[in-house]
């Protein structure tokens, strides 16, 4: 069965929150949250890029409620900053889409000294998902989706004890490992409420390949691997409007059962449906051991039933 944005019901009173709403799935992703009512806000580093993001969804959405704050996934400062500037302002929030991230970057660490793509994409995420969960928790369904991506497939063995692929740093395999991580977390958190009796559901989703400007800035700092992948989706590519589906629908479908992965149906393009997870990426030893490693990381108690109980 075919879906659409136009398929996702009303949004009005709500209120979202899409990282990386600057540009790409994140752009398309804000664009039609406020097609829908909500009130979205966009969380970005470049907040020049996201003025013009703004600019462009006003265009073509009239009385859009748009936010623009700055966000830098790479700095836990930054994180901590955003979330409480954000708290501040909503006692509730409906949906957080997880979606901003780099891709296939020479080896570099993060302000706090992490691995750049897996400190970026999935650690930065688990820490404000962990500072913004009060929030989620007032909101009744509220949902949180990640974006995932093929390449979790490129993560190689899954060594819990070196996820900052240190000494071994391979730029496709780390890129693979952040990826592989914001699947299993979707899958760990959705678990995690469930078990505490929140009715807040956590999702994956995977855009397959979307043309956006992730590919196009990758290309451009990276080698020949880079350039080859810009290349191959140019040509074979769905738009990111397209891309932007499987995330809409998995935060927006009534039906949409929580711990799911929604992908296109022809796993690189196509309509948004329930994909399979295959048993390697079920494994509930990776799943914890990816939740407790990650508190190590961050220094924090992600105790998802005590932050469930406080709200309740």
């Amino acid at each position: 069965m075919s879906w659409t944005a136009i398929d996702m019901p009303d949004q009005t009173g709500r209120t979202a929150i899409v990282t990386g709403g600057n540009g790409g799935l994140g752009l398309e992703t804000a664009r039609e949250l406020a097609r829908k009512g909500a009130h979205v806000i966009i969380a970005a580093r470049n907040l020049d890029k996201a003025a013009k993001a703004d600019a462009d969804i006003r265009a073509g959405v009239a009385n859009a409620s748009l936010d623009v704050r700055p966000l830098d996934l790479s700095a836990k400062a930054s994180i901590e900053e955003f979330a409480q500037s954000v708290l501040a302002d909503h006692e509730s929030i409906d949906l957080l889409f997880n979606n901003a991230g780099v891709m296939a970057t020479p080896e570099q660490q993060t302000a706090d000294g992490f691995e750049l793509q897996f400190g970026t994409n999935h650690l930065g995420h688990f820490y404000l998902t962990y500072l913004l969960m009060p929030a989620l928790l007032k909101a009744g369904g509220a949902r949180i989706v990640n974006t995932t991506s093929t390449a979790r497939f490129n993560a190689g063995k899954y060594d819990l004890d070196n996820l900052h692929s240190r000494d071994q740093y391979k730029t496709w395999e780390a890129y693979g490992i952040s990826k592989r991580a914001n699947l299993h977390f979707a899958m760990e958190l959705n678990a995690r409420l469930a078990a505490a009796g929140s009715d807040v559901a956590a999702y994956a989703a995977d855009p397959g390949f979307s043309k956006t400007d992730l590919q196009a800035t990758s290309a451009a700092s990276g080698g020949f691997s880079q350039r080859l992948t810009h290349a191959l989706i140019k040509v074979s590519g769905q738009s990111a409007a397209r891309g932007a589906l499987p995330q809409l629908r998995a935060g927006t479908d009534p039906a949409a059962p929580g711990g799911s992965l929604y992908r296109p149906k022809w796993v690189t393009q196509g309509v948004p449906i329930i994909g399979k997870i295959g048993d390697k990426l079920r494994k509930p030893s990776d799943l914890t051991g990816l939740w407790s490693a990650s508190e190590e990381d961050l220094g924090i108690d992600f105790d998802v039933a005590a932050l469930v109980a406080a709200t309740q």
